[in-house]
């Protein structure tokens, strides 16, 4: 896949698949709520993920974990403009904005943000006029019901078809609003409302989503499903965690949303590596 988004002046090569790393300025995040919630703090480990080969720095004010309660407009405002700020002046690498609020978009865009990533697929409202104004890429992507719900009993009779056709309704959307499609970016959303065998379902056919066109980034960093599969409290899911970005990859993502940058970029490379080397070689037959 030849494709370069242009993420405000800033360019995310996705010819290879490559690392976005996580960057929550919240106190109530899954696993690193509290960490980073100072701006030197936030700015220091930005270009720590930097330096260990983040490919694009996702920044997000508002917990999104199951059962969060959400923040005001005002209070994600706060957390994040001040670090996209600093960090537009010290970073190299594109910033994405996570959020569905289109006042935060807004504001985010012209604090230096590069990319929106929703995990509300521009649902609320004024969110797809918002992220057409930024002209923006933006990532789409897949929740059944809402933080507060999404894992009360989430429930599919097809996970694999019915994420491709919530993904392929989004992308409609974008373009009725006006939004390229080679602007957008598509995550089937593990753990959103996905029950283990949910998820381990879409990993395993996520092909039939990257049939779709746009590349798919997918979020599988120090999840439930990695504790629960391998019986693995958060600081032990490393390893976990590596094994399916390398299965996603294996199986099509362009990006992979990682905690920890080097150990997962090494996992990213030798599975690009090996699939590429694999599919150069020509096969004969004795």
């Amino acid at each position: 896949m030849e494709r370069v988004l242009d993420c405000a002046g800033r360019a995310l090569d996705l010819s290879r698949p490559c690392v976005m790393g996580i960057l929550n300025v919240t106190p109530d995040s899954f696993s690193d709520g509290g960490d980073f919630v100072g701006a030197d703090a936030a700015i220091a480990h930005a270009l720590a993920m930097q330096a260990a080969g983040a490919a694009i720095i996702d920044v997000g004010g508002e917990s999104t974990r199951p059962g969060s309660q959400g923040v005001s407009v005002a209070e994600e405002l706060a957390r994040v403009i001040p670090v996209l700020e600093a960090l537009s002046q010290v970073v190299n690498v594109p910033l994405s904005v996570d959020t569905s609020k289109p006042e935060v978009m807004l504001a985010a865009w012209r604090a230096g943000a590069g990319l929106i990533n929703d995990v509300m697929a521009l649902r609320r409202d004024g969110a797809l006029e918002a992220a057409k104004q930024t002209g923006l890429p933006i990532c789409l992507m897949h929740m059944q019901g809402t933080p507060q719900t999404m894992q009360q009993r989430p429930h599919y009779t097809d996970v694999v078809g019915e994420v491709r056709a919530f993904l392929r309704s989004r992308i409609a959307a974008a373009s009725q609003a006006g939004i390229d499609s080679n602007q957008l970016i598509l995550d089937p959303g593990f753990g959103f409302g996905k029950t283990d065998p949910h998820n381990a379902a879409l990993l395993a056919g996520l092909s039939q989503l990257t049939d779709l066109g746009p590349p798919v980034l997918a979020g599988l960093s120090r999840k439930s499903l990695v504790g629960r599969v391998l019986g693995r409290d958060m600081p032990d899911r490393l390893a976990g965690s590596v094994a399916a970005a390398a299965l996603a990859t294996r199986n099509g993502a362009r990006i992979i949303r990682a905690h920890d940058v080097a150990e997962t970029l090494d996992a990213v490379r030798l599975t690009d590596y090996v699939m590429s080397a694999a599919d150069a070689v020509p096969f004969e037959q004795g």
